[in-house]
């Protein structure tokens, strides 16, 4: 969600940056930039020289690379290009090297000629790599240098992998990676002693070689190390700060990437500020943070010396505006989260009547319910609601190899203890434990590997939901489609996958819609979960689907973020004993416990970090003067009879 900014000073921000509508508008943006670099070189009868990234960042600008050679003709036998870096030690054939990567995405789409691409050689002796490095950049030079780069950002604040520590001089050399950008990397190794510790890697200096350089940061997650880049001084410790040395870098970011930025969190404090409804809360309650004091406490004073005193103007004096932004954080509060039955209050979040509500939450994994709004899923089948959950995904990949061959060996054993003979299970069995003894990382499962994880995440799910009573028969286990590749890349979401959401939302008619609106999870399969939602219910309101006039939808987050408190619409207060009710539904996601296999960034276990966010919510209520309560799970409904407004 960004805000309105009408103008921002340039002293805060020392890169220019360019805040697109979403990856897909950027990378198209970007794409073009490098089209017309290659046009320009043909037209002059010259080779274009291009500096290439991987990771998650540059993937739509290759798609959309494709789409103008192969839609528009663009050709690319006039291109070289040199890779920033790859793993080392590295086969080219591994699925996991940048020699796969730049392949699949781009390279066997495009009319390169073979012998102008260059990727560092992550398959050579150790003794060579200093020898292939120097002629690396020889060989960068003799093409006359990069005429456009493109970059990407780790959250470590590498470009290139030149981690923290990287010197302005640093030319191509193999480095040591930081535990940071190890960390990143597992879900693509399966696990951390998979992921190698060291790279061969363009140095800053080689990069700031570059005639143009463009990068790309998407998503909340990045957005803590972008605002250091950019705001921030020149320091070794953010490799990526040293672009504000280089006269010719845009910086193209999403506006979730910019949510750290002074520009969103304070832009009172840079410019001048288009004071929408969101942004007036935004700043009240930034105000009463700033000065530790109840939103009912703050004096005019304290608006007039923190930047705020057009507020003032506008509505006449702290007193009121005080009492305005507390009654909007008040009336957020509701003990009833499918709709108090007999109260009318206009500002209550959810209507009175029905008073036993149809309500379905969707969870993309099989435990983001119980972690993101288990208390309230709790809340909803204590009022008599009638709850229905629906897992999008099987969650396969999530569950450890071990985990598959304890519950493959347990099948065989409880028939054997029965008295029952499998002949074609035993044997089932014995391929399971051959395979996942020789398993490779990355390797995708195989059909009954996959079958079994998937089983065991339909058992803990069924077993949640039982705990926090949701009937049986009102438990859907969707396994859409796109998910099932057996890897952390996934396919694009299709027809099949939408169509099965429809069905169920046709089948259920809800009252309510629950769903996650936390897209920081590490693979992108809550965004995709719920952009199938969105176009779900878009196309059934094209179709006349009139059960949806009376129908909200709830995006709850939780796993691994939480709505700002500016945000929030629905907050449902959480009591101890509820709360100790939601960490025991957790529990009965044991594949989950202890260690999951991807953790992210955050390596508590997750109904550690849920609680901790929950409480952390109901602590700034309190702080900001409201009743204190144990815990707070937090709710924006999404209108889409306003989607532009929402995205303001």
């Amino acid at each position: 969600m960004s805000y309105s900014l009408s103008y921002i000073e340039r002293s805060v921000e020392k890169l220019p940056i360019n805040v697109v509508e979403d990856q897909s508008v950027g990378a198209k943006m970007m794409a073009e930039i490098i089209a017309g670099i290659i046009k320009q070189k043909q037209a002059e009868g010259k080779m274009a020289v291009l500096g290439l990234a991987t990771g998650s960042s540059p993937i739509k600008i290759y798609q959309e690379l494709v789409r103008l050679h192969k839609e528009e003709g663009l050709s690319f036998k006039n291109v070289i290009t040199f890779n920033l870096d790859e793993y080392f030690p590295m086969s080219p054939e591994d699925a996991q090297s940048y020699v796969y990567f730049m392949h699949k995405h781009l390279f066997n789409h495009i009319d390169i000629l073979p012998e102008n691409v260059n990727i560092p050689d992550g398959s050579l002796k150790i003794e060579d790599v200093s020898s292939f490095c120097s002629a690396y950049e020889a060989k960068i030079e003799a093409a006359g240098g990069i005429d456009i780069q493109v970059l990407g950002i780790g959250r470590s604040g590498h470009i290139g992998f030149n981690e923290p520590g990287s010197t302005v001089n640093s030319t191509t050399r193999l480095v040591k990676l930081d535990s940071i950008t190890i960390s990143d990397a597992i879900k693509d190794f399966g696990d951390e002693k998979s992921v190698p510790h060291r790279a061969i890697t363009m140095g800053v200096a080689t990069i700031l070689g570059a005639k143009k350089i463009i990068l790309a940061g998407w998503g909340k997650g990045k957005s803590a190390i972008l605002k250091k880049m950019i705001e921030g001084p020149v320091t070794p410790e953010i490799p990526a700060s040293f672009l504000q040395l280089h006269k010719d870098v845009t910086v193209f970011l999403d506006a979730p990437a910019t949510s750290e930025f002074t520009r969103t969190k304070e832009p009172w404090l840079v410019g001048v500020v288009d004071w929408t409804p969101r942004m007036v809360k935004r700043a009240v309650v930034w105000l009463s943070q700033k000065m530790e004091k109840p939103i009912l406490k703050l004096t005019d004073d304290d608006y007039k010396q923190n930047g705020l005193r057009d507020l003032l103007v506008e509505y006449g004096g702290a007193y009121d505006l005080n009492i305005k932004i507390f009654s909007e954080l008040r009336d957020t509060i509701t003990g009833w989260p499918g709709g108090k039955p007999g109260a009318y209050e206009k500002t209550r979040p959810e209507r009175p009547e029905p008073a036993i509500k149809r309500s379905i939450v969707f969870s993309p994994h099989p435990d983001d319910d119980v972690i993101s709004m288990g208390g309230t899923l709790i809340r909803l089948a204590d009022q008599g609601h009638d709850v229905h959950v629906a897992y999008q995904t099987s969650g396969n990949i999530a569950v450890f190899d071990d985990d598959a061959l304890r519950f493959s060996q347990f099948a065989v054993d409880l028939l054997n203890n029965q008295g029952v003979k499998s002949p074609e299970l035993e044997k089932a069995n014995a391929e399971l434990r051959d395979f996942l003894k020789n398993k490779k990382a990355g390797q995708p499962d195989t059909p009954y590997v996959k079958a079994v994880k998937g089983l065991i995440r339909v058992g803990e799910a069924a077993a949640g939901c039982r705990f926090s009573g949701v009937k049986e028969e009102n438990v859907h286990f969707l396994n859409l489609p796109f998910y099932e590749t057996g890897q952390v890349e996934k396919s694009p979401a299709s027809e099949a996958d939408l169509q099965i959401v429809i069905d169920l939302l046709r089948s259920v008619k809800p009252h309510q819609i629950f769903a996650a609106g936390d897209l920081q999870d590490p693979h992108g399969t809550h965004e995709v979960c719920l952009q199938i939602i969105f176009k779900a219910i878009r196309q059934m309101r094209a179709e006349g689907d009139k059960w949806l006039d009376d129908c909200y939808m709830w995006l709850y987050r939780g796993a691994w973020q939480e709505w700002d408190v500016e945000d929030i619409e629905m907050a449902v207060p959480i009591s101890p004993d509820e709360l100790h009710r939601k960490r025991k539904a957790i529990f009965k996601h044991q594949s989950q416990k202890d260690e999951p296999v991807f953790p992210g960034e955050d390596k508590r276990e997750f109904w550690q970090r849920a609680e901790e966010r929950n409480r952390t919510t109901a602590q700034i209520y309190d702080q900001l003067g409201l009743t204190e309560y144990e815990a707070i799970e937090a709710f924006v409904r999404y209108p889409f009879d306003d989607e532009e407004s929402f995205l303001k």
